[in-house]
This record gives C-alpha cells, sequence and structure tokens, in this order.
C-alpha cells in the first residue's frame, strides 16, 4: 500500500510558477507509475502528467504541454509536477496517484493524495 501526501498549492497571478510535491510513504515508490490529475469545480477529473518507474517515460496532456515539467525522486519517495506560466484555466485540485501499470485514466490508479488547490487569478 502506498500513502500520498500533496503539498505546494496555493493562489498565484496568471504567468507565475508553483511546483507541487507529493510524498509518497513505503519502500515500494520506485516501482509505480505516478500520476498528476486535477479537477476543477463541476467537472471530471482531468488527466496532466505521468512519469514512469524509472523517469524513462513521460506523458503531458495537450493543455500543459511546454509549461508543466513532471519528475520524480526515488531516493526521497518525491514525485513532482513544477507548473510555470500558469493560467486562470490552470484553476482546479491537483491530486497525485500511484498506479502498478501505465495508464490515462483515474481509474488506472490505486493509491490517491487528498490533492492540493491550485488557484490562478487573472
Amino acid at each position: 500500500q502506498v500513502q500520498l501526501v500533496e503539498s505546494g498549492g496555493g493562489l498565484v497571478q496568471a504567468g507565475a510558477s508553483l511546483r507541487l510535491s507529493c510524498a509518497a510513504s513505503g519502500r515500494t515508490f520506485s516501482s509505480y507509475v505516478m500520476g498528476w490529475f486535477r479537477q476543477a469545480p463541476g467537472t471530471e477529473r482531468e488527466f496532466v502528467a505521468r512519469i514512469s518507474e524509472s523517469s524513462d517515460s513521460i506523458y503531458y496532456a495537450n493543455s500543459v504541454k511546454g509549461r508543466f515539467t513532471v519528475s520524480r525522486d526515488n531516493a526521497k519517495n518525491t514525485v513532482y509536477l513544477q507548473m510555470n506560466s500558469l493560467k486562470p484555466e490552470d484553476t482546479a485540485v491537483y491530486s497525485c496517484a500511484a498506479a502498478r501499470t501505465a495508464g490515462w485514466r483515474a481509474r488506472d490508479y490505486n493509491y490517491w493524495g487528498q490533492g492540493t488547490q491550485v488557484t490562478v487569478s487573472s
């Protein structure tokens, strides 16, 4: 089992940057694909990015490609989401998730953090 705790959210102006962190418990973190998802009020949970166990495979949603960077440090059991050039439409609760096999859908992931709020003002 993996427990995930996100941090780093906040209120920023458009164009600013934030870095989200997701700390995982357990000794098997390096065996999980890690994903970031977001959910704005009244919308479905949306895939943002995912990173493979050894960081050799990374994917982004088109809406964040070129602005967001996902990375992980297996020694620290932590995955990161660097968000640059933030836009008001990036406003959402961001959650990290862990999966045994790579997937694009929320249901592909077995473990979830509680989420952290990111609010981007115009």
